[in-house]
Order: C-alpha cells, then sequence, then structure tokens
C-alpha cells in the first residue's frame, strides 16, 4: 500500500482526486501512440516518460495514479512477438512506474495520500478497433473471464491500492470482471463507458450497477471515457442502486474516431461541473482522455482537495 490510509478509508471520509489522460499527457511530451498498443507499448520502450506523467498528474493535484495498464494484456503484447514472461514483467511494471512517481512527489514535498490504481481495460481495448465503446464482442461471461483472470492475477501479485476496473461497455464483461477479482486480496472499482442512461452496449445503467452492489472487492462504482453531459445522472443511478462511493472521470467532451485514430470535435468538460457530480455522489473524481494536468489541477482546487 501507498499511503497509510486505504483508499477506501478515504472515499467514506471525503473526495479523492483521480489523474486525467495518460496518452494525452505522453502525446503532449512528444511519444508517437499511433500504435495498436497505446501507451502500453512505452511500458518497453520508454517507461521513464510514464513515470514523468504520473508525476506531472501529482504535482497538478491527483491523489490517484492510473497505471498505463490499459492495452497491456498477454494477447495484445504476444502479437508484437513480446512472449508470456516478459508480458507479466510488463503488466507489473506498469504499477510500479506509477509508486516510483509516488516516491518522487514524496521526495518533492507532497505530503497528502497518494494511491496507484492498476488500469484493467475491456477485452475491446485489445482489439484496437474502438469495439470497447461497442462491447458485445460475440464472447461469453466463462470466455471474458478467462481472458481477464490471468492479468488481473498478475496485477494482484503486484499489490497495487485498487484495481481499475475501467470502461466496461456491458454487462456480460462487467460480469466477467466481477467473477475475476473475487478472492484477490485488492480492492476494485467497477467503471461503464456509457451514452445517456445506458451502457455502452445498450443495457439501462440501474441493471449495470446492480451487478456490483454485494461485491465485496469493489469500493466504488461508476463511469469513464463518457462524455460530460453523461456524468451527473449516471452519479446519481449509480448511488441509488449501490449505496457505494461513485467515480467519474469524463473524456473531455471530444469525440474518438476509432477508423482515424484521432479526437473529433471540441473539449467541453469544465472543472465546475465537479460540484454538482459530487453533491450527487460522486467521491472519486477525475478525467479521462484528452483530460490533462491542468483540468485536473482545477478539480483539485474546486473540490478543495490539494493538501
Amino acid at each position: 500500500m501507498t499511503s497509510t490510509i486505504t483508499l477506501a478509508e478515504a472515499l467514506a471520509a471525503g473526495t479523492v482526486v483521480l489523474d486525467g489522460g495518460m496518452s494525452n499527457q505522453l502525446e503532449s511530451a512528444g511519444h508517437d501512440l499511433s500504435d495498436e498498443l497505446w501507451s502500453a507499448r512505452l511500458l518497453a520502450e520508454t517507461p521513464e516518460a510514464i513515470t514523468q506523467a504520473h508525476l506531472a498528474y501529482f504535482e497538478a493535484g491527483a491523489d490517484v495514479a492510473i497505471t498505463a495498464g490499459y492495452q497491456a494484456t498477454f494477447e495484445g503484447f504476444a502479437k508484437r512477438g513480446i512472449g508470456r514472461e516478459r508480458a507479466a514483467e510488463l503488466i507489473v511494471l506498469g504499477v510500479e512506474l506509477a509508486r516510483e512517481a509516488v516516491r518522487r512527489a514524496r521526495a518533492g514535498g507532497i505530503a497528502r495520500p497518494l494511491w496507484v490504481a492498476a488500469s484493467v481495460g475491456p477485452y475491446g481495448a485489445m482489439l484496437a478497433d474502438g469495439s470497447e465503446y461497442r462491447g458485445r464482442y460475440g464472447l461469453s461471461v466463462a470466455e471474458l473471464e478467462r481472458f481477464h483472470r490471468p492479468r488481473l492475477q498478475v496485477l494482484a501479485g503486484a499489490r497495487p491500492d485498487v484495481l481499475a476496473l475501467e470502461t466496461v461497455p456491458d454487462t456480460d464483461e462487467a460480469e466477467a470482471l466481477l467473477r475475476a477479482v473475487r478472492g484477490l486480496g485488492v480492492p476494485a472499482w467497477l467503471s461503464y463507458s456509457v451514452a445517456g442512461d445506458r451502457t455502452r452496449a445498450g443495457q439501462p445503467l440501474e441493471e449495470a450497477f446492480a451487478l456490483a452492489a454485494d461485491v465485496d472487492e469493489v469500493i466504488a462504482v461508476g463511469v469513464n471515457c463518457c462524455a460530460p453531459e453523461d456524468v451527473e445522472q449516471a452519479v446519481e443511478t449509480a448511488a441509488r442502486v449501490t449505496g457505494k462511493p461513485v467515480v467519474v472521470y469524463p473524456n473531455s467532451g471530444e469525440a474518438w474516431n476509432a477508423e482515424a485514430r484521432a479526437w473529433d470535435g471540441r473539449s467541453t468538460f469544465t472543472a465546475e461541473e465537479v460540484q454538482g457530480w459530487r453533491a450527487s455522489g460522486a467521491r472519486l473524481i477525475g478525467g479521462c482522455c484528452r483530460v490533462g494536468p491542468e483540468v485536473i489541477g482545477s478539480i483539485a482546487r474546486t473540490l478543495g482537495a490539494t493538501a
């Protein structure tokens, strides 16, 4: 554990600030991520860049670093000729790099509690074709569980503070992930990608959040990688259905064009919106794609969460 207080304890006491998008921070530093492995490629090639990205968010006011493991899977690395043993090392490295950023933040005078969340992206992230925004891959819950379990077991062995089961597009994958985290000994949050009042695959959010209501390992539920305008209703639903703290980290408001591998539209995210989200039950608040340290700093100041 990277802090003397657990993340669950912190959420029970108040609001915690998440970091922002890893990929946009790496791109702003000049790194080319036009690759199927996305930011996970830098785990093997330029790990220091990932540590620096985490540190930038801590310095801006984030309390939680989400690792660069969203697309770090055994199958994804295998496509690049990386064997299983080395892939496991790279998956663990993501946690270690975030911990190194915590150490540097401490050395730089940041005294507030800091945590490391190990990113666990959906099956569609490995496909790198935008299908994580659709779900319904044609796989059963059991098949999805078999895909996720080995990576989760490796990550649990690295002892992050929490597992971030994120950008989940449908209830089948959520069910598979919730089965896979049972008994691992590491808490988790479950975060859906949504459109309006439904998952990306079209299921009602009430049904989606209810899956996690009685799972002891899950310390927060919510949404990420969605439009800012979809957040408030989702927060209210998640809080009502589960009684758990709610996690929210939407995109800037721009839309991902999977064919062009680029972002379209304009940013609609404002830090002031987070006050409404907190009032509705959100306790773990940050940003996802295209949300950088400047906005995270604004969120931290708005919530009065910086040390």
